[in-house]
C-alpha cells in the first residue's frame, strides 16, 4: 500500500488528498499525519524533511506535490484531470503552478506573520500579499480557464481556501465576482469538502 505522509494544514498536502479523493484511489493510499517541524523520522523518505510525501511499495519516496499528483493520475489512468499533451496540458500545467504560487505566497506570509515583532518583514509580506492579489487578478479575468475541473483548477481551490484559512483578513473575493462565485461552488465537490482543514 502507498504511504502518504501528511499534515491537514499543508495546503500541497490537500492538493494530493484531493487527488487521492477524485481517483477513487482512498483504498490505495495509507494516510500518515506528520508534524514535519517534530518528526525526523520523515527526513529517511524525503531529505527536505517536508509533507506532503509520498512512500511507494517498494520503499521509494515521491515528493513534492506536483510529482505525486502526477504518479496518482498515471496510477489511475486519468488523463480527465491532466491531458496526456497538447495545449490543453500547458493550460492545466500553468494553473497549477498559479495555483502552488498562492500557497507559496500564503505560506510564506504566514511563516513570516509568526516570527517575533522586530524579526517581520513588512516589505516580504507587502510583496507576499501583491502577488496573491495579482493571481486573483488573474483568475478573474481567466475564469473560463477554471473550467472544467482539472488538476490545475482543484490545486487554485486548494490556494484560495489556504488564503481563507490562514490569512482571513485578506479579502480576495471582493471586486472578483467571478472568481468568487467558482469558488463558492467547486469549494462544495466532495473531495474539496473532505480535505477541508480545521
Amino acid at each position: 500500500m502507498l504511504q502518504l505522509r501528511y499534515s491537514p494544514a499543508s495546503p500541497y498536502a490537500r492538493k494530493v488528498m484531493v487527488i487521492v479523493h477524485e481517483t477513487g484511489l482512498s483504498d490505495e493510499v495509507s494516510i500518515v499525519t506528520t508534524n514535519p517541524h517534530q518528526e525526523e523520522s520523515l527526513r529517511v523518505h524525503n531529505p527536505l524533511c517536508k509533507v506532503p510525501t509520498l512512500v511507494l511499495e517498494d520503499g521509494e519516496a515521491l515528493f513534492d506535490s506536483p510529482v505525486i499528483v502526477e504518479y496518482l493520475l498515471a496510477l489511475a489512468s486519468n488523463t480527465d484531470l491532466l491531458p496526456l499533451g497538447g495545449p490543453a496540458r500547458w493550460s492545466v500545467l500553468r494553473l497549477q503552478a498559479l495555483g502552488d504560487g498562492i500557497c507559496d505566497a500564503a505560506f510564506g506570509t504566514r511563516m513570516e506573520t509568526l516570527r517575533a515583532d522586530g524579526e517581520k518583514s513588512p516589505s516580504f509580506i507587502a510583496r507576499q500579499e501583491a502577488a496573491m492579489m495579482a493571481a486573483a487578478d488573474w483568475l478573474e479575468g481567466q475564469a473560463r480557464q477554471l473550467e472544467p475541473i482539472t488538476l490545475g483548477s482543484l490545486t487554485v481551490a486548494c490556494g484560495l481556501g489556504y488564503m481563507d484559512f490562514r490569512l482571513p483578513h485578506l479579502d480576495w473575493r471582493t471586486g472578483r465576482p467571478r472568481l468568487a462565485a467558482w469558488y463558492a461552488a467547486i469549494e462544495t465537490r466532495p473531495s474539496l469538502v473532505a480535505t477541508r482543514p480545521a
